[in-house]
């Protein structure tokens, strides 16, 4: 059997509701990585969620302070989710890494989307010189890479595709797309799991 589309996937989880498990299950890696960002940041900073789902976290960013918030995904099905949740922000229906924003960021957020792609490390640079403002931010999570052994049959599970690397391969990645003070973190960990892996890192233009 082929793999499936991971955006497909997404799209399916979506309408039966899963993206709430989602967002529950991901909350507390994501509130450690934006305890860990935000304070390098400026007030009225500018964000954008990369691989949104539901734009819960666009939404949270606003909350903390962000001027500006948007959200692109994939799975149109989230898009729709979230804009029938939420009409004040831009959510972006977008094929990534093809998809480009309108505009670029002091704050790029990614939780659970790079390792879905083919080429993680080239998204690594589009971000970087494409995406984010001089000086800006990524903070990126995964709970799929190498260190993490329960993760690594997921693919199988799934049915889709999914890159997997080590922390010192993410760590690699970071700094050859031009990202400086890179920062590796594994945050929220518990029994069983060691913790999203976390990278941080600046943009140089």
């Amino acid at each position: 059997m082929g793999k499936k589309a991971a955006t497909d996937v997404f799209s399916e989880w979506a309408l039966i509701g899963k993206d709430e498990g989602m967002e529950k299950g991901h909350a507390a890696s994501v509130k450690a990585m934006l305890e860990l960002v935000l304070p390098k940041l400026n007030s009225n900073f500018s964000a954008i969620d990369l691989g949104c789902g539901n734009g819960w976290v666009t939404r949270m960013l606003t909350e903390l302070g962000a001027s500006h918030s948007e959200g692109v995904d994939g799975s149109i099905e989230m898009i729709n989710k979230a804009k029938a949740r939420d009409s004040s922000h831009k959510y972006s229906h977008g094929m990534l890494p093809d998809w480009k924003p309108q505009r670029k960021f002091n704050l790029v957020h990614t939780m659970e989307f790079l390792y879905y792609l083919e080429d993680p490390a080239q998204m690594l640079m589009t971000i970087h010189n494409q995406w984010l403002e001089n000086n800006g931010l990524l903070v990126a999570g995964v709970d799929h890479y190498m260190e993490n052994e329960e993760s690594l049959t997921w693919p199988e599970h799934v049915g889709v595709h999914m890159t997997t690397l080590s922390k010192e391969q993410w760590q690699n990645a970071m700094l050859e797309a031009g990202f400086k003070n890179v920062e590796i973190h594994q945050v929220a960990g518990k029994e069983n799991f060691p913790g999203t892996l976390v990278m941080i890192g600046q943009a140089a233009h």
